[in-house]
């Protein structure tokens, strides 16, 4: 015989049911948050679902407490999955069109101009463009190797990129293809 269960019954509440009182809440602070950083209606709509696909896949897997903040999380998490995924593409569709050398020469006097303004950097810089892109290595190992978060690697790595960018642009005349 089993009468009402009340606080004290020693029953867990149900992680999905507060992702269910907070989702009217939350739903607009969430879409907004993407629609923000994306600027595209119809990308912030599919993030928006999969943040909250995958914060139901969490309560179901026994995520204890969940908030607003924490499907901020997710959203973040979502948004950088998507930039990764369309770099990765682009990355792959350069490799794909670019057009082979005709001299080889070419492509050593490229290899030298980079290492040359490889080496002009900053050594910070230097050291994440290199252990990041030279060595192979994730953004966490070479968080670590450098004692850095993960977060402020990523961010140095950004400026680094753009550091880099701006000196081998400068070192070079994009009218003739070739170092200036």
């Amino acid at each position: 015989m089993s009468g009402p269960q009340g606080p004290t019954s020693g029953v867990e509440p149900d992680p999905g049911l507060d992702l269910l009182a907070l989702y009217d809440s939350a739903l607009p602070e969430i879409y907004g948050y993407l629609l923000a950083r994306c600027g595209r209606r119809a990308l912030a709509e599919d993030l928006t679902a999969e943040v909250f696909l995958a914060a139901v896949a969490a309560c179901r897997s026994g995520t204890p407490r969940v908030s607003t903040a924490w499907l901020v999380g997710i959203a973040r998490h979502k948004l950088v999955d998507h930039w990764r995924s369309l770099e990765i593409r682009d990355r792959a569709l350069r490799v794909l069109e670019a057009p082979e050398a005709e001299d080889p020469w070419e492509a050593e006097l490229d290899a030298l101009l980079a290492r040359e303004v490889l080496d002009a950097q900053a050594p910070q810089h230097r050291a994440a463009l290199t252990l990041r892109y030279l060595d192979g290595l994730s953004v966490p190992e070479v968080a670590e190797i450098m004692g850095r978060t993960v977060h402020a690697t990523e961010a140095l790595l950004v400026r680094a990129r753009g550091a880099y960018r701006r000196s081998y642009t400068a070192h070079t005349d994009w009218t003739g293809g070739g170092p200036a």
